[in-house]
This record gives structure tokens, C-alpha cells and sequence, in this order.
């Protein structure tokens, strides 16, 4: 054979050659069967079985706990408190309940003047009652002096209320705010009464107002 055509085909058959699988031999002669290719190795990041089996280390168990509490913190974190404060206006005693009562300079002097000076007639006695009244039942407020509001309760009832030296009934011309309870009572001694002008008073002792004839 030419020389030359010999160097090309051993060219071609060099490579077809490096490629095939390299196969066992059964009896002295190659078999097709053993030519199949090795199963492949376990990657390195599977566990083995025999690790797998052992019991869970200390780190593992501070690792969970970690996680557990990272997630009790983005929980804690998510949530969102709402607080819903209700405030309750009282307004000015109209004229119609004001006419229940004298105004105020002539409200002060029925309570605190002699019968006799007045030239007959009523006038209002304070009593005893219970420190706490509804606020629902509040119809209108009427300053009366320096620290004194009166209350006109829709029942009937006038309450009178210190709210301290500190604290000018003026401020409560235009009524009060004050929040809700729980109860829906406002209590002496437990509430506070919000002026418009900012001022805050705590409610003093209640005192109901009665009207007593200068003849009884």
C-alpha cells in the first residue's frame, strides 16, 4: 500500500480508537456485555447512611433553637397593637336647663347666702350622693365661680364638682372632653376633665344640688 495513503487512515483511525470503552476480557476474548461503564461515585455533599444514623448533635439542637427564636421575633415584630380611645364631649348646658338653675352669680349666692337676706323665696342645698355617675346621663355642664362646675344630669339631677385651686372653671365654658371607661361611669377621684383650651382637671367630690323652699 502507498505509504502516504497508510499515514492517513492511521490518522483516522487513532482517534475511533482512544474513544472506545475500555472492556474486560472473559476467556481471551473481549465481551460486548462487560463493556458497560462503572455506576458513578456519590457526590461529596450527600451524607453517608451511617452518619445519617447518629444522633443529633448539640450544635444542631442550638441551631434550631436559634431559628425558632429569630422566627418568635419576626412574628413579635409583625404584629401591629391598635388601642381605640373613645372621647366623650360634654357640651354647655343649653338655655332651657340653664333655666333649671340661676346663672352663675346668682347660682353661688343661693347656695352660699342667708335665706333670710334673699327675701324668701328657694334655694339649693348640697347633699351627699355617689361618687360616680354616668357619663351618658351628662346633659350639659355650667361653670359656677373660680373651680366649680355644675352638671346637669338628663334624670333631673344637678351635680355640683370641685375641680381644685389649681384649675379655673372659666376654661370649661365650652364644655369638656373626656375619655370613655370602661365602665361608662365618671368617677371623683378616678377621671379627668379635658378643657378645650388644653387644661386638664381631675373631677372632684360630687355633691348633688336639691332645692329647698326658705319656708322649709
Amino acid at each position: 500500500m502507498n505509504p502516504l495513503s497508510d499515514l492517513l487512515l492511521s490518522g483516522l483511525y487513532a482517534p475511533a480508537l482512544a474513544v472506545l470503552p475500555v472492556a474486560g476480557v472473559s476467556g481471551g476474548s473481549p465481551d460486548a456485555s462487560s463493556a458497560v461503564s462503572a455506576p458513578l461515585a456519590p457526590t461529596a455533599n450527600l451524607i453517608d447512611a451511617a452518619e445519617a444514623e447518629q444522633p443529633v448533635g448539640e450544635w444542631q439542637f442550638r441551631a434550631f433553637r436559634e431559628m425558632a427564636r429569630a422566627a418568635q421575633e419576626a412574628e413579635a415584630a409583625n404584629q401591629v397593637r391598635i388601642e381605640q380611645r373613645i372621647i366623650i364631649r360634654i357640651a354647655p348646658a343649653t338655655a332651657s336647663r340653664q333655666g333649671v338653675v340661676p346663672p352663675e352669680r346668682d347660682l353661688r349666692r343661693s347656695l352660699f347666702s342667708d335665706p333670710r337676706r334673699r327675701g324668701g323665696g328657694s334655694h339649693f342645698e348640697e347633699r351627699s350622693m355617689p361618687q360616680c355617675v354616668p357619663v351618658g346621663g351628662i346633659s350639659g355642664v355650667q361653670p359656677d365661680g373660680h373651680s366649680r362646675l355644675v352638671l346637669f344630669m338628663r334624670d333631673q339631677r344637678i351635680v355640683s364638682t370641685d375641680l381644685g385651686k389649681a384649675c379655673n372653671a372659666r376654661d370649661f365654658y365650652s364644655g369638656f372632653l373626656v375619655e370613655r371607661s370602661t365602665d361608662g361611669m365618671i368617677c371623683a377621684g378616678r377621671d379627668k376633665l379635658l378643657a378645650r383650651t388644653g387644661s386638664s382637671c381631675a373631677l372632684g367630690k360630687l355633691r348633688q344640688l336639691i332645692e329647698v323652699d326658705d319656708g322649709d
